[in-house]
């Protein structure tokens, strides 16, 4: 599977994630986990609503979340990353 970043994501992980170890370890487990099984019961991943209809988001901790957009099923982008509050 191809992945690519958007720049927000980038930005967004830097300062939100890596700074915290646990976490930054956290998101590269689920993130494996997700390339390996999206549809895995610990992602918790789901389509979005309103206006990010066209995006999906999966679950790192209780309140982290990945948004992305599937190009096919070979391809997608990482969006953005960040407490619930802060990507939707």
């Amino acid at each position: 599977m191809q992945v690519t970043t958007h720049p927000k994501f980038k930005k967004h992980y830097k300062k939100r994630v890596y700074p915290n170890p646990k976490l930054n370890k956290k998101f590269k487990q689920r993130f494996s986990l997700f390339i390996k099984n999206p549809n895995h019961i610990l992602l918790k991943d789901h389509q979005l609503k309103g206006k990010q209809s066209p995006n999906r988001a999966f679950s790192i901790t209780g309140d982290i979340r990945v948004t992305y957009h599937k190009i096919d099923s070979n391809h997608l982008i990482l969006l953005d990353i960040g407490t619930h509050n802060q990507v939707y």
